[in-house]
Parts: structure tokens; sequence; C-alpha cells
């Protein structure tokens, strides 16, 4: 890449953190880990209610001929529809940390 297309790349980058750091800041308080407890734990308690119905799937249909009939894969579909959607979410949230668009406090600060 030339001279020029590297300065417009890192002016974009910087343009895009401080467009969203504009916005997503002012709506978020200052972040500290006990602060995100409550969206990691639920985030943790949708996998466990995902894998559980798998599990509890399993354990219905452990015979070799069995499958699941379709309200038992509805209701799995649903759970990692749930799970996904959430840890998405998180995924964006460490994303935003990562790039300083989220101030962070120390516990107790």
């Amino acid at each position: 890449m030339d001279q020029d297309t590297n300065r417009l790349l890192m002016e974009l980058e910087r343009s895009m953190r401080e467009a969203n750091r504009e916005a997503i800041n002012p709506n978020i308080t200052a972040l500290t880990i006990d602060g995100l407890r409550p969206v990691l734990c639920l985030v943790a308690n949708a996998r466990a209610r995902y894998l559980k119905a798998l599990f509890d799937l399993g354990a219905d249909n452990n015979e070799a001929d069995s499958r699941p009939n379709e309200a038992q894969l509805e209701q799995l579909r649903q759970l990692r529809g749930e799970y996904d959607e959430l840890m998405k979410g998180a995924r964006e949230l460490e994303i935003a940390i990562q790039r300083g668009y989220l101030d962070v406090l120390q516990n107790g600060a």
C-alpha cells in the first residue's frame, strides 16, 4: 500500500473509534468487573439452559432409533437463539471495551 492509502486508513480507524465512543460511551456507565457481572451471568445462565435442554433431550431419546420430536427441537432452537444472541452481545461489549469505546474503572473507584 502506498503512503496516502495508509494515511487514509489510519484516519478512517481514528474516526470510527471516535464516532463509536461518542455514540456508545454516554449511554453506558463506566464499567467495573462488578458492574459487568450481571451481563456475564445472563450469558452463562442462557448457556446453562441451552446445554441442560440438550442433555435432557439426549436422556429422553437414548434409544438407537429414537429421535427428538418437533416440539423438543423447537425448544432447543429457541434456547440456542437466546444463547447466541446474548453471546454476540457479550462479544460486542468486549470489543467495545478493547477498542476504548467505553470508560473502565477499577472496582471501588
